[in-house]
């Protein structure tokens, strides 16, 4: 499910959900544990129209995320609202007290939401695409050769665990997932021009939708080779998943811009030249890896 299939989905919740509290009030009130009275139907019927407004233009506009980005400010004053009634003399604590933590929930998950919505180019649609390069002080063939052996990425590409070449352009994928736990698919090559590009997509189907392009310039002076990256793919958990990774500094630009700098090292020396302390959970000990192995 990608970031506008998701919004919709909370477009259509909040909808159903603000009409109820047009059309009942005094229930919902009473529901989330608070007195039903006139003053707070009033208050529950104003939250209604703010649910419908919001969530109405997700559903219908082409950009969702300033709505997103409403119904966040909205799930702010809800939280305030209940933490008032839980701390007021009620004899509904209990009800006021799950419902403060539903809303909580659902405004986490509108904030991860907008910050998905309101991503760059970099992130759009739930999917990450990615775009990096480095120059390597080897000839195109070299790092052509080296990438091409798609079993040796794992050496520069520590969250994944193997790749396995099954023949036919085609290879099995074994990466590293939410809570421990590894995820596996099948791809297949669509482009392959020795020692300028090679392109790749998992099969239909496969529990990751991922696809790359690595294309191989010589840089300008004869300074070696420039090896640009383009990864496009939907990790585990979807797109809050790909959101929470980023508010935990585990972007996946990022990661690309350090696998590059362990290939620039494989593809110059042999081996990977890091100190201890530095090298990321995964890597296997330092050993020479032959570039055209």
């Amino acid at each position: 499910m990608n970031t506008a299939q998701a919004a919709r989905k909370v477009g259509m919740f909040g909808t159903g959900l603000g009409i109820a509290q047009l059309v009942v009030p005094g229930k919902i009130a009473k529901l989330a544990g608070v007195n039903d009275g006139g003053r707070e139907k009033a208050i529950m019927r104003g939250i209604g129209v703010r649910e419908i407004g919001s969530s109405g233009s997700i559903l219908t506009l082409g950009r969702p995320a300033p709505f997103l980005w409403a119904r966040v400010a909205g799930d702010v004053m809800d939280v305030a609202l209940l933490g008032i009634a839980l701390g007021a003399d009620s004899k509904s604590k209990k009800r006021t007290a799950t419902a403060l933590a539903m809303v909580t929930g659902i405004g986490a998950a509108d904030l991860v939401l907008a910050l998905l919505g309101s991503g760059t180019t970099s992130q759009q649609e739930g999917s990450n695409a990615v775009r990096q390069a480095i120059t390597v002080n080897r000839a195109p063939a070299e790092a052509y050769r080296l990438w091409h052996n798609f079993e040796l990425l794992p050496r520069f590409m520590p969250h994944l665990e193997s790749v396995q070449v099954l023949g036919g352009g085609r290879s099995h994928w074994r990466a590293k997932g939410p809570a421990g736990k590894s995820v596996e698919w099948d791809a297949e090559v669509v482009q392959d021009r020795p020692n300028e590009i090679i392109s790749w997509r998992s099969l239909p189907g496969s529990t990751v939708e991922h696809e790359g392009t690595v294309t191989f310039r010589p840089a300008p002076g004869g300074r070696g080779t420039e090896v640009h990256v383009e990864l496009r793919y939907q990790p585990p958990g979807g797109p809050l998943g790909a959101a929470v990774a980023r508010l935990f500094n585990r972007a996946p630009d990022q990661q690309i811009s350090a696998d590059l700098r362990l290939f620039k090292q494989i593809v110059e020396t042999g081996e990977i030249v890091l100190a201890e302390s530095s090298l990321r959970p995964g890597p296997k000990p330092a050993q020479p890896v032959a570039a055209g192995a």
